[in-house]
């Protein structure tokens, strides 16, 4: 069976960044606990190309945000459909994220989230041919 991803991107208050990136050091390895082969998440820097729709316009970014872009690697989309059912509901993922999405302190807003699971097209690994 094909790999499968998950990808997301989301828009981070600039302010809370490094807290972001303590909580999803740990939910990377809940996810990697649940199947996940890997799991990436990287900073918006370069993010307007002439004639496209960029990610600031999908997540109708601030001027105090960053995008995030990240995606979770699978062996199958079995694991990943197995993974999404239970990763939810683990104890450790609603202690981290809950703090995250409560309004005092918003640092996590799933409606301007953009998510979607994918299944190979082509994979290029940059090899040497020889």
């Amino acid at each position: 069976m094909a790999n499968y991803i998950d990808g997301f991107v989301l828009p981070v208050p600039r302010i809370h960044l490094n807290e972001y990136k303590s909580v999803a050091e740990k939910v990377a390895e809940i996810w990697k606990e649940y199947g996940a082969l890997a799991y990436f998440e990287y900073v918006g820097e370069d993010l307007k190309l002439e004639g496209t729709r960029s990610f600031i316009e999908v997540v109708d970014l601030k001027e105090d945000e960053v995008i995030v872009f990240g995606w979770v690697l699978f062996p199958s989309k079995e694991t990943r459909d197995l993974a999404n059912k239970q990763v939810p509901t683990d104890p450790r993922m609603i202690e981290l994220v809950t703090p995250l999405t409560e309004s005092s302190k918003l640092i996590f807003d799933a409606s301007r989230m953009v998510y979607g699971g994918f299944q190979p097209l082509i994979q290029s690994n940059g090899s040497d041919p020889g």
